[in-house]
């Protein structure tokens, strides 16, 4: 390593150490500790610094580039996002893009992991992406199982310096030469750290069961089944970011990954885990967002409604439903026009419908179907004697050939079919006739379009078997506005080459066939974006996926035609009560291979709250998997009044300052939401956690498995206190804090 000092700059001001230690580790500050790691910081800063200036000018001339053809500035957008995602990566990390560094049994020199890839002007590696294989034994290394590491180190950065960091030692001959040798300490201090709006990051302190579940193979189903706090979701967020560097399969231009949350709450919570780890073209939704009716819908209030709709084979009457509206017409049709008539036979009907591939939306289908018609048609005359574009043209303007179509292959509006379900008895069990009569009753109401989250499944059914009722209607007027620019650029062509005297040069190059297309900007032509959440995908990584009904699985697994998926979820949070094993319910819904990862560790839930929530599970689901929290906070939980509520806030925004954390009022929809104090439900509130949870009447939340779920979800949540306040008096009460 270099013996020299850099200068860095932190918020403007120059300082010559990347370390900023408190009073409290000065034993940390010693040179002989971290006189490397400084050295090689500024190696890390410089280069940082070089390929910020690099790909700044790279992106600048793509920018400029003018492509020749479609291809050339395909090739040239792609390339202006990859090297736009490449600059925000670098230039939201300074330093810090830096997690640790370890040592391997009979090498001299540290080696350092960091957030991507990084290599000095002579191509001497500087950083190791944390994804790369052999950054593996950073995250998976044990003292049961070093993986050939003599000692680790890991760093707290806060503000672009060094203001703590951990040494973990595998033999004793490592022991000279570090200052903290608790090999839990980073990661324990990461859990009393304060929480935050949005998800920490935890890359640099990933533990060995979680980073085996990360590096696991995307082939099949594999399912990350853990209780509160083991991190699931980071496991799952993590896991997106390295199949994407390390599966080929995966990569953004080669069908891309889905990532599926429980609610909106979720997903604003984990939105900067991805892009900070080098990931920003990652899909994320929630299932509302499958489909454009979704944003609107509430909780389906019947239950019978809600079992009946759960079901996947019930999702089946769809394709039935529309099945009705393609049936040829049984009946001969005789066909009129100015020259001769014409017969359209049930045969000619029935050869006409099956022109369309197996698979084609149904109204994307109807212009194909037509035009076999218009084709079988036409070979009843001589083209001699009728030019073709007349003849297709007084087809087309057939009233009763046109009317007889329309009726046999209408234009259908995906809410339109399944509204028509829910409130035409007769049409269901016209689709569905092993439905009973009282299950007719149950499903029929009088407004077909009252959507609830139940109905989300057919919904999307339909519009991936009908398509876009716009699209054939959007293809015409795309196709007429082709040929009139084509028009146009041929009649200025033809004047220009008419005018031009030498019969030379730029002018006649227009008769070239590839010249005259760069004359007209289809990009400016009527058209749709296509609907990105329809698929397929790659990967879909699906969180808290125990809420999923078999229904709502089947709108995933349409988007997943290669299988792959990871699944994260815990059996006893399920509200509605899950009684089979992952493997019985997915091998039900048609998925084969099957890999099931347990996480058993609790490692943000104190022993204290778990003590309170693992009998409110217990109580109803004997068997559940519940994890065994590794620390404490210190803090009991706490029995209150509802009428201590706002005392009890007040109290801990007074002791807690500005950045200091955040809490959470849950059950109450009362409590407006102040600044760092949220108030959610239950269900809102899954997959979250805070710094102080106030838990309002959860006895009021219900009985039974729903009930239970709630209370063990809601108490789980905290990180550091669990307050409980019920209406009723308690027979004793503790302050927070106490």
């Amino acid at each position: 390593m270099g013996r020299w000092r850099a200068v860095y700059f932190s918020h403007g001001a120059p300082v010559t150490s990347a370390f900023d230690l408190p009073d409290r580790l000065a034993a940390k500050a010693d040179a002989a500790l971290i006189g490397v790691d400084d050295a090689h910081f500024a190696a890390v800063a410089a280069s940082l610094a070089r390929q910020i200036d690099a790909l700044t000018g790279r992106l600048e001339d793509a920018r400029l580039r003018m492509g020749e053809n479609n291809q050339e500035v395909l090739e040239r957008d792609l390339e202006v996002h990859e090297l736009t995602a490449r600059l925000r990566l670098l230039r939201r990390f300074g330093l810090d893009v830096c997690l640790g560094r370890m040592v391997a049994e009979g090498e001299a020199e540290p080696v350092y992991v960091g957030r991507l890839s990084l290599a000095d002007e002579d191509g001497r590696r500087l950083l190791i992406d944390w994804r790369a294989p052999a950054a593996e034994p950073f995250f998976a290394a044990t003292h049961a199982d070093p993986m050939g590491l003599v000692s680790r180190r890991r760093y707290r950065w806060t503000r672009g310096r060094v203001t703590d960091y951990w040494d973990e030692v595998f033999t004793a001959d490592a022991l000279e030469g570090h200052a903290a040798l608790d090999d839990q300490s980073a990661f324990i201090a990461s859990l009393g750290a304060s929480r935050s709006p949005q998800m920490r990051d935890v890359l640099a302190t990933i533990q060995a069961d979680q980073d085996a579940i990360i590096r696991a193979s995307s082939r099949g189903a594999l399912v990350v089944d853990g209780g509160p706090g083991t991190g699931k979701t980071v496991v799952a967020l993590h896991r997106t970011a390295y199949l994407l560097y390390a599966d080929p399969r995966l990569g953004h231009r080669r069908g891309g990954v889905l990532f599926v949350g429980p609610h909106e709450p979720y997903l604003a919570y984990v939105a900067d885990v991805l892009p900070s780890l080098g990931e920003d073209g990652v899909l994320t939704c929630t299932l509302r967002d499958l489909v454009p009716e979704g944003a609107a819908t509430g909780a389906e209030p019947d239950a019978g409604v809600a079992r009946l709709k759960a079901s996947a084979a019930l999702v089946g009457i769809v394709e039935a439903a529309v099945t009705r509206y393609e049936q040829p017409p049984a009946e001969d049709l005789l066909v009129r026009t100015p020259w001769s008539d014409a017969w359209l036979t049930a045969a000619d009907w029935a050869e006409a419908f099956e022109a369309p591939e197996a698979g084609t939306p149904h109204n994307e289908a109807r212009a194909e179907v037509w035009e076999a018609v218009l084709e079988i048609l036409s070979d009843q005359f001589d083209p001699e004697a009728v030019p073709p574009h007349l003849l297709r043209r007084s087809l087309a303007n057939n009233a009763e050939l046109t009317g007889r179509f329309a009726k046999a292959w209408p234009l259908l509006d995906p809410a339109g079919v399944v509204a028509d379900l829910w409130s035409v008895p007769a049409y269901l069990h016209a689709v569905a006739p092993w439905l009973t009569d009282a299950e007719l009753r149950t499903l029929t109401r009088a407004d077909g379009r009252a959507w609830t989250l139940a109905d989300l499944p057919y919904l999307d059914a339909a519009r991936l078997r009908i398509g876009d009722p716009e699209a054939a209607r959007r293809a015409r007027r795309r196709a007429a506005a082709l040929a009139s620019e084509k028009e146009v650029r041929d009649r200025v062509i033809d004047d220009l080459i008419a005018a031009d005297t030498d019969h030379e040069g730029e002018v006649q190059a227009l008769r070239q066939a590839a010249f005259a297309e760069r004359l007209i900007d289809e990009a400016a032509l009527p058209s749709a974006d296509p609907d990105a959440l329809a698929g397929p995908f790659a990967h879909i990584v699906v969180d808290e996926a125990q809420e999923l009904t078999d229904a709502e699985w089947s709108m995933l697994l349409r988007r997943a035609p290669s299988r792959s998926l990871t699944i994260v979820g815990d059996r006893a949070q399920a509200r509605h009560g899950f009684t089979e094993s992952w493997q019985q319910r997915l091998e039900r819904l048609g998925l084969g291979e099957i890999r099931v990862s347990t996480l058993s560790v609790n490692y943000r839930t104190p022993t204290e709250v778990m003590a309170e929530a693992e009998p409110v599970i217990r109580a109803v689901l004997p068997d559940a998997n519940v994890p065994s929290a590794i620390r404490s906070s210190g803090l009991p939980v706490v029995h209150g009044a509802v009428a201590d509520r706002d005392a009890i806030l007040d109290a801990w925004l007074a002791e807690h300052a500005e950045g200091e954390g955040i809490a959470c009022v849950i059950g109450d929809p009362s409590f407006e939401p102040r600044p760092r104090i949220r108030s959610l439900t239950p269900e809102t509130a899954k997959g979250l956690e805070f710094d102080l949870v106030v838990l309002v009447d959860p006895e009021a939340f219900g009985g039974g498995i729903e009930g239970a779920v709630d209370r063990y979800v809601a108490m789980t949540r905290a990180t550091q206190q669990l307050v409980i306040l019920t209406s009723t008096e308690p027979g004793a009460s503790t302050e927070p804090g106490e």
